[in-house]
């Protein structure tokens, strides 16, 4: 399952975690985030171990949107050391982002 990140919790959780953090930015009214949601469920037990993957519901936490900038959904960020080194804007397929998230491993 993955992990819900909000305003609170992203900087302990994604910013001060020492594996690759994939982050999906969504929104319960968007059609594109409801196409890839399965994805990011899939891949958040796959790479539970490796990876820490999550999402952030964009209505609900516009401090960590804002912080990003993220003006279109679904944006995937992927952060590593508390840093973004790749960010995917759209829909993507499940091979797509498991290549990223294995890319900064």
């Amino acid at each position: 399952m993955a992990f819900e990140f909000t305003d609170a919790n992203f900087k302990t959780s994604a910013l001060e975690n020492d594996k690759v953090v994939m982050v999906d930015f969504w929104a319960a009214w968007c059609g594109p985030c409801r196409m890839i949601s399965p994805i990011v469920e899939e891949l958040a037990d796959e790479y539970g171990d490796k990876a820490l993957v999550g999402k952030v519901d964009v209505d609900n936490n516009p401090e960590v949107s804002m912080e990003y900038k993220v003006r279109s959904i679904p944006t995937i960020l992927f952060l590593k050391n508390g840093e973004v080194v790749d960010r995917h804007v759209g829909t993507a397929t499940k091979a797509v982002l498991a290549e990223k998230l294995e890319a900064h491993m």
